[in-house]
């Protein structure tokens, strides 16, 4: 079995043990470490989950190394019960008294994880898989077996007079994992033997990428004037940029970042609150509530009639429509939006002139037909400038 990179420098290593062959196997590597202990985690929804923990109890008594036991209880908040044991256990690992968790993930996992990610449509983030190296809760989190086979950890274990067990439930089809792992991998292997490694060495690629995505994403953000943010919210930051959801929304640092049309877009946080504005002829018209001004040229032939009077700055509150175009019918303004590529959140947060009751211009669409200077005609000519973030 391939041997680690890098020993932790760390002073305590915890040893994720479940007590199946990767765990197993890890922990007999890791035994003579200095501050190495074992955690067994408890989930309670097998009836020999206690069994288990005995087994644990033994094996670490033979090898010398000190077990923690921690009992939890899975809720299931509207995901399957493998998620919700998985969040169970991750919470433990956040709060274990070490430096350095070791987890026993090898190449099968991985593969079947890229693969599983793939399969429900997972961004950059999903096809690199599990890092070799991340952090959790302050401390190191490794996978030291990440690069090996399963059947090359079965034979450490063997030549090494290993015991482990068999968890009843990964015979059962039904989970994802169990499926791929027992109907798709074996099919995969006949027509692409080293299917594994090609998806690890794919997973590495994609994690290569994810790291440089970081890099560019504090790189921008910097260039913002924001704050670096913290490793974990960097990923979390890129999992929602470079994730399959339709409605991204960051906020950090006072500013909101939105993914729109495959495009990094933000702005400030705007002050909440804007009341209707008279505009009284005045060149410029500042609205810092929507955080920019109006600018207002005088033209003719085109923009608004000068003698369209009075004129407001209101909101958009549903349901308007906008004809900029007399050859074609009045429109309503969300279908005018979507075609001119207006993002969502943008569009109730735009000054609109109105007329008494009647729209008269939008900022990207331009003057209602009823209301567009006649040729020669003097005219008004609008014109939004959001201020810089």
């Amino acid at each position: 079995m391939a041997s680690s990179r890098k020993r932790p420098s760390a002073r305590r290593t915890a040893v994720a043990l479940s007590g199946g062959v990767d765990s197993v196997s890890l922990l007999h590597r890791f035994r003579d470490r200095p501050g190495v202990f074992a955690l067994h985690v408890h989930h309670g929804l097998s009836p020999n989950a206690d069994r288990w923990a005995a087994f644990c109890r033994r094996l670490c008594k033979r090898l010398g190394v000190p077990l923690v036991v921690r009992k939890v209880k899975v809720v299931r908040r509207g995901e399957g019960l493998e998620a919700a044991a998985r969040a169970a256990r991750y919470e433990v690992f956040g709060k274990v008294p070490a430096d350095v968790l070791a987890l026993g993930h090898n190449l099968d996992d991985q593969a079947e994880t890229v693969l599983m990610n793939l399969l429900r449509g997972a961004g950059l983030r999903g096809a690199a898989g599990m890092p070799r190296k991340s952090r959790l809760a302050g401390k190191v989190l490794l996978r030291p077996l990440l690069d090996t086979p399963r059947e090359e950890i079965v034979a450490y274990a063997r030549r090494h007079g290993l015991q482990w067990i068999e968890d009843e439930s990964n015979a059962d089809e039904s989970l994802t994992r169990n499926f791929l792992r027992r109907r798709i991998g074996p099919a995969l292997a006949e027509k692409f033997p080293k299917w594994r490694q090609n998806l690890g060495r794919g997973a590495r690629h994609f994690a290569k990428k994810e790291a440089d995505a970081g890099d560019l994403l504090r790189k921008f953000l910097q260039a913002q004037g924001l704050r670096a943010p913290s490793e974990a919210k960097l990923v979390e930051m890129l999992k929602q940029l470079t994730g399959g959801g339709k409605k991204t929304l960051i906020e950090h640092d006072g500013a909101r970042m939105r993914r729109y049309r495959n495009q990094l877009v933000w702005e400030k946080k705007l002050p909440g609150g804007f009341a209707p504005v008279d505009w009284k002829g005045e060149n410029r018209l500042a609205i810092p509530a929507l955080g920019g001004e109006l600018r207002f040229r005088r033209v003719r032939g085109q923009g608004i009639a000068a003698t369209t009077q009075p004129l407001r700055v209101k909101l958009r509150s549903g349901g308007e429509r906008l004809q900029p175009d007399p050859r074609r019918p009045r429109r309503t303004l969300k279908n005018l939006f979507q075609e001119a590529g207006v993002p969502p959140w943008e569009r109730d947060r735009l000054p609109l002139l109105v007329c008494g009751d009647d729209l008269v211009w939008v900022p990207g669409l331009g003057v209602d037909a009823r209301y567009q200077a006649p040729k020669n005609a003097p005219g008004v000519l609008p014109e939004w400038r959001k201020m810089p973030p």
